[in-house]
């Protein structure tokens, strides 16, 4: 039988146990030119909670329907060229024990919501789990805003929130690669000592700090030249009085607003204007096609320790909803992973 875990009911502002329902189901047969696969991981993303919403650009989650997810897993039969079994794949089977999919070239860079299985080669000693991170939807969301949209220079201060998360962690390791001073912006002591003595971050400011502004404001004595932000609200709010004039910020989520069950009231955007600052929204879907020439040139830095990205792992199934809810808390330590 197929466990897997669907929306049991509409979801509210935020995710809660009764959301959820554990289910069995026949294992699926796959149909010519496609394979059946087992899944060993799923990524477990903030994006997730606003799907079952039906507030996230890829769609919504029909009650009874599987809870989504990128995951990693083993082809167990294959009725197609391309994929062979034992072969690992790439694929979004969501919160399932088994899933069929279609066959996807290997070389060739799949659109984001594709359902498509795709056969991944990676360095030795690269782990499989690192698609669903460093490597993966949360890695190329960090190297487009840095690389190719923030662009920090040697000489720039650049401020990342979320900055242990799987985004901002790879988010401020390449800006620091590519000469840049960065300052972190995390929750808790443990996570800012792992931010800068671990991922090699100039500082790190716990905004659980009730003085955290004057912290930040201490930590950038030059003002902020670039901001890759994840979070909004109160901390958006706290850097965009110490910028630089021709400060370049790039929003990519808003974590203090997926729980919130109307819009929170918005920061004062007065310093955009004093500052002469360019706000970029990032989607990443827009970037899709750089996934594969990312990867080749990522992988390399993941394999030999220059770009690091914790992983948090949860076992079992089961666990997954409230390790949901825990992650968009702010509880998790890293990329969480579930190992089924």
């Amino acid at each position: 039988m197929n466990k897997r875990i669907v929306l049991a009911r509409p979801a509210g502002s935020s995710p809660v146990p009764d959301d959820f329902r554990l289910e069995e189901a026949a294992i699926p047969s796959p149909g010519p030119g496609q394979v059946l696969i087992r899944v060993d991981h799923v990524s477990l993303d903030p994006y997730i909670a606003s799907t079952l919403r039906g507030r996230h650009m890829s769609g919504g989650v029909p009650v009874g329907g599987v809870i989504p997810g990128e995951a990693v897993g083993t082809v167990i039969e294959s009725r197609g060229d391309g994929l062979a079994v034992g072969d690992r794949v790439i694929c979004r089977a969501g919160w399932q024990q088994f899933t069929v999919a279609d066959i996807a070239p290997a070389a060739v860079a799949q659109g984001p919501l594709s359902l498509a299985a795709q056969k991944i080669t990676l360095p030795d000693g690269v782990s499989y789990t690192s698609l669903l991170g460093v490597l993966g939807m949360p890695g190329l969301t960090a190297w487009a805003g840095t690389v190719k949209m923030l662009k920090p220079i040697p000489g720039d201060t650049f401020v990342v929130s979320a900055a242990t998360g799987p985004v901002g962690a790879t988010a401020g390791q390449l800006a620091k690669r590519m000469g840049a001073r960065v300052v972190g912006i995390a929750g808790g002591p443990e996570k800012c000592a792992f931010a800068v003595e671990t991922l090699g971050f100039d500082a790190c400011i716990d905004h659980r700090d009730a003085d955290w502004v004057a912290n930040l404001a201490a930590a950038c004595p030059d003002s902020i030249d670039c901001y890759y932000d994840g979070v909004g609200g109160r901390i958006l709010e706290g850097v965009l009085g110490q910028l630089a004039v021709g400060a370049r910020i790039v929003l990519v989520g808003m974590m203090e607003q997926y729980k919130a069950p109307a819009p929170l009231p918005g920061p004062n955007l007065v310093p955009i204007i004093k500052f002469r600052a360019t706000v970029e929204g990032l989607v990443v879907y827009d970037h899709w096609a750089d996934l594969p020439n990312f990867r080749r040139r990522v992988a390399p830095l993941v394999r030999d320790g220059q770009v690091i990205v914790r992983e948090e792992r949860v076992a079992g199934l089961e666990a997954a909803p409230d390790a949901l809810i825990r992650l968009m808390d702010g509880g998790n330590f890293g990329k969480m992973v579930l190992d089924l």
